[in-house]
């Protein structure tokens, strides 16, 4: 044999062989951890299914199934009802770019759709968003529908 020519022994020889193949296996173990490191760092940093994001409106939604509402949509979905309570104790058929009132921590104002300039006159706001005092405020139509949230 080679090896005895060239003077390995060929017990030596065998161990040899055994160290190359345990190469291997150690290489695709550590590829294996690597992805299996990735796969758990991507479960655990993408952002959560069960919360709450807001609609094109402006308003909370649920995404998937949340296990607890928080104070700030519990908030806002209540001055909403508040909102569409003080239109219809307000409604009349003239109803145009005007302030209707407060609810809560929120200003309601009726603005036209689409926007005009007449709605970003100062005296067709709210005096307590004009002034900063506040800082939310829901739009509603002339209609009672529901434009935007913020």
């Amino acid at each position: 044999m080679v090896s005895e020519r060239i003077g390995i022994n060929p017990k030596r020889r065998h161990k040899i062989n055994i160290m190359r193949k345990r190469k291997k296996p150690n290489l695709i173990l550590v590829i294996i951890l690597v992805l299996l490191f990735l796969a758990i760092a991507l479960l655990l940093l993408r952002p959560p299914e069960d919360d709450w994001i807001t609609d094109s409106k402006g308003v909370w939604i649920k995404h998937g199934f949340p296990s607890n509402t928080p104070d700030y949509v519990l908030a806002q979905q209540g001055a909403i009802v508040c909102a569409l309570e003080l239109y219809n104790q307000s409604y009349s058929d003239n109803l145009s770019s005007e302030c209707l009132g407060y609810c809560e921590t929120y200003a309601i104002d009726i603005v036209s759709v689409p926007r005009t300039a007449e709605d970003d006159l100062k005296k067709n706001q709210c005096e307590k968003i004009t002034t900063g005092k506040l800082n939310h405020f829901i739009e509603l139509d002339k209609y009672g529908n529901l434009v935007r949230v913020a």
